[in-house]
């Protein structure tokens, strides 16, 4: 008779292997095959052919939670030493997305490779490569510095003398030589994050996620930290997410800003600029008769709205908004010096990323208002 799966595991389940008595239960097989996974559907095949460049690629993820959606229909791609901010408010999915990529939370649809591994089916290969550090930092906060890390080595199978090794590298990168020794409970929380990025690098992974390395720290700590991050991108790729947008400017290549699950924009901070372009004001300071500027600013087509108002001396501050997002500089001084209006000022307005933030974020109906 050809003995089957179904037959072996009906015989496993029959009866004990060390009294021969009946199990309670009898039919395992059916209770395995009752219990509900969630289905989680992935793209084709030609997904496959990733990107050789590309460290992370996410191609329509979503994530639902008991009919809350906390992440939808996500598609991004990080390159390879790239330093990479997902920004946003709490609630954002920006933690969510992170867990995803660390293989600590299935996705309910979609696909998301790292380092050209599949996370769904490939996780233990994609673990090996990936260095995290979660928002809430846990530590061993009874070893000591070097301990824990060499500890944490062990555990991500570096050998004794590789953790050894490992543990002194990021030791002094991390700049905890001079805590190694301490317990780790009784250092500053600033050192305990600088513990928390030494884990994140101890076994060297390709790609570091960071999810909110600077939470509670002073200006001084959140400084050290960012400059640590930012070394770290001449050998790793770095995906950092933060609701601090000025700390984001400063340590990111490039951001993805999300609002509710969803991605709104992203982009390097040149390219998010210019969708603020329409909204940029070109700044004039010019020696001529108000009169004049008013007239001449009301026959420009390209100009949507102009305010003029009195500076020191002759000079007139006028804030021109352009139409369409047109760079207004150079017409303005060819204009102004065929009139022979001296130009003391002649500067286009930067937009910071927390006012890129607001108006991408703002709801429709505001904007309707």
């Amino acid at each position: 008779m050809k003995r089957s799966d179904h037959t072996d595991v009906q015989a496993l389940a029959g009866r004990s292997t060390l009294t021969g008595q009946p199990h309670a239960v009898v039919n395992a097989e059916s209770e395995f095959c009752s219990l509900k996974r969630p289905a989680i559907t992935r793209l084709p095949v030609a997904f496959e052919a990733m990107n050789e460049g590309s460290m992370i690629e996410v191609a329509n993820l979503t994530k639902r939670y008991a009919g809350v959606t906390a992440v939808s229909n996500l598609s991004f791609s990080v390159a390879r030493g790239e330093i990479v901010g997902l920004l946003g408010p709490n609630g954002a999915g920006k933690s969510t997305t992170m867990r995803i990529l660390a293989c600590y939370l299935p996705a309910t649809s979609g696909t998301v490779r790292v380092a050209g591994l599949d996370v769904f089916r490939q996780s233990n290969e994609v673990r090996r490569r990936i260095g995290y550090m979660p928002e809430n930092n846990p530590l061993h906060y009874d070893l000591r510095v070097r301990e824990y890390l060499k500890f944490r080595a062990r555990l991500k199978g570096l050998s004794r003398k590789r953790s050894r090794e490992r543990v002194d590298v990021v030791t002094e990168q991390c700049g905890l030589t001079d805590v190694s020794r301490r317990i780790i409970g009784q250092l500053s929380k600033g050192y305990r994050q600088r513990v928390g990025l030494a884990d994140a690098l101890v076994h060297d992974p390709e790609l570091i996620i960071l999810d909110e390395p600077t939470i509670g720290l002073d200006p001084n700590q959140i400084r050290s930290v960012r400059q640590l991050i930012k070394n770290l991108a001449h050998a790793h790729t770095v995906l950092i997410s933060t609701h601090i947008l000025p700390e984001a400017e400063m340590t990111c290549n490039r951001m993805v800003i999300m609002y509710e699950g969803k991605i709104l924009a992203a982009g390097t901070a040149d390219e998010l600029q210019q969708l603020m372009s329409g909204h940029s004001q070109v700044i004039a300071e010019i020696a001529a008769p108000r009169e004049d500027l008013l007239e001449c600013w009301a026959q420009l087509p390209d100009i949507e709205n102009f305010d003029v108002s009195a500076s020191d001396g002759d000079y007139f501050r006028c804030a021109l908004t352009p139409r369409n997002g047109l760079d207004l500089r150079p017409h303005i001084y060819e204009l102004a010096r065929a009139r022979g209006w001296p130009v003391r000022e002649l500067t286009r307005n930067r937009h910071s990323l927390e006012d890129i933030y607001v108006q991408v974020t703002r709801p429709e109906e505001e904007d309707e208002g």
